[in-house]
């Protein structure tokens, strides 16, 4: 469709000087308004990208890739199952739970709590709590000693540290002499973690699986055995062929549905984001307009004696879109070039700037995640600037057509 002297004619007029320096001031308003969309597309949406990578870590280093649990909730024959699931090539290993509401006392303080009995050896093959240790360790968790492993924020509602004990309290009931009361055990404070998720901080606790099986009346039966794949972003595949093995009489959930509504809240946060990312590019896309337009009023002759030449309306689109096209490829590149670096060292800069002003942008203690970091994906980067370019394609076609429907006779009579 572009023939050389549209092609001539449109970057002649982009090259020609002006005779209103107003139209020059509104094509680079144009170009400014766009390579600052882009560059504000790629570096809000590679940061939400590092934040959402920051909370899927935190998460999973708390759960796992996925979960073996019975339609009854209880999984008999742990063992057996367990190996089952490690011959499959793609289960890089896994670790059974019994995993029980509680209430944690300590003097007057009382706190609802997630309590999660573990095998020590084998959970620190499926999850990162052993990483997130700041005080003891997930091994010293013995079986018949009654340890717990408590996070920070519990810890602190609790007023407890390494080496206190405090009273755990199950939603079980015992008979005794004097009535039915609740089932009670003390436990010694062996360890505490800090993942950096309030959810996880404030109510996660660990005990050995054993003293979990003997305070919860478990017997040979657990809750669920967690897996680790070897590809997490794959896990809903291998889930299920893992399923496939395991028949009906067990239900296989990987990460992604445990917590399918939080990363759609995210993903549907980014999508809004970039919409209305988009929208900023949408109005310099109006400069566009206006530049072209003006651009044709001040070229109306030119137009005339084209079109007496024998030129075909098609061939002045042509002309003016890519006056247009080139206003937005450049105005794209430059917020290609200055975004991507900024994004790809937006720690640093972030840093310099707190150094400077004498601030902190996040706290760490009103912000679980105080870093900002970002994830810069090549195909994003793409997405966006052919997204803003199109854009600006779009905004060309009306002062393209205007230019186009100019009739000859009507511009030369007064020439």
């Amino acid at each position: 469709m572009f023939q050389p002297k549209e092609l001539f004619i449109g970057l002649r007029y982009i090259r020609a000087k002006r005779k209103s320096h107003f139209v020059s001031f509104i094509a680079f308003i144009s170009i400014a308004g766009v390579a600052l969309g882009v560059f504000a597309l790629i570096v809000v949406l590679s940061v939400m990208n590092g934040f959402g990578n920051e909370l899927r870590d935190r998460t999973l280093s708390m759960t796992s890739h996925a979960t073996i649990s019975g339609y009854d909730g209880y999984v008999r024959d742990w063992p057996t199952v367990l190996e089952k699931a490690v011959e499959n090539k793609e289960v890089v290993a896994a670790a059974p739970y019994i995993r029980k509401e509680v209430m944690l006392s300590n003097g007057r303080r009382v706190s609802g709590s997630l309590i999660r009995g573990i095998v020590p050896e084998m959970e620190s093959k499926v999850s990162l709590v052993e990483s997130k240790m700041i005080s003891g360790s997930l091994m010293d968790l013995k079986a018949g000693e009654y340890g717990i492993v408590v996070g920070r924020e519990l810890a602190n509602s609790l007023g407890i540290y390494e080496g206190d004990r405090i009273t755990v309290i199950t939603p079980q009931a015992s008979i005794t002499a004097v009535g039915v009361m609740p089932r009670l055990r003390r436990f010694r404070v062996v360890g505490v973690f800090e993942v950096g998720m309030h959810q996880f901080d404030s109510a996660m606790a660990y005990i050995h699986l054993e003293d979990a099986s003997k305070l919860f009346s478990y017997k040979d039966k657990v809750s669920g055995v967690r897996l680790k794949l070897t590809d997490l972003f794959d896990a809903p595949r291998i889930t299920r062929e893992i399923e496939k093995d395991f028949g009906e009489d067990y239900w296989v959930k990987d990460w992604s549905k445990q917590h399918k509504n939080f990363f759609r809240a995210l993903q549907t946060e980014k999508t809004v984001m970039f919409i209305i990312l988009l929208m900023m590019v949408s109005v310099a896309a109006l400069n566009i307009v206006s530049t072209l337009m003006m651009t044709v009023t001040d070229k109306e002759s030119d137009i005339a004696i084209l079109r007496a030449l024998g030129m075909r309306p098609s061939s002045i689109m042509i002309i003016f879109i890519i006056q247009g096209a080139f206003i937005g490829l450049f105005g794209t590149l430059i917020g290609v070039g200055t975004g991507v670096p900024v994004a790809l060292n937006v720690f640093e800069i972030v840093s310099w700037l707190e150094q400077l002003f004498n601030t902190d942008f996040l706290p760490s203690d009103v912000y679980y995640i105080s870093d900002i970091v970002a994830d810069v994906k090549v195909s994003e980067v793409i997405t966006y600037a052919l997204s803003a370019f199109s854009v600006t394609i779009l905004a060309t076609i009306y002062p393209a057509w205007r230019a186009s429907r100019t009739l000859p006779a009507e511009a030369l009579r007064y020439e």
